[in-house]
């Protein structure tokens, strides 16, 4: 298991948490992911075997979220 964390565009609803945890919630190989609000960062527990960071930049930006770091 390897945790990999992106810093996001300033969140402006508390509604974008859920969006992304969910979508990345049910990805295969994401054990866990959690978005804090306040300062706009994702964590992400994956198994590197079923996914990579680049697949999880990928769906967080889709769904409208700019992945500045």
């Amino acid at each position: 298991m390897t945790t990999v964390k992106f810093q996001l565009e300033p969140l402006t609803c508390p509604s974008c948490i859920k969006k992304i945890e969910g979508k990345l919630g049910k990805m295969e190989g994401v054990k866990e992911a959690k978005v804090l609000f306040n300062s706009s960062k994702v964590k992400a527990i994956i198994d590197e075997d079923k996914a990579n960071e680049m697949e999880l930049k990928t769906i967080i930006e889709k769904l409208g979220y700019p992945v500045i770091a």
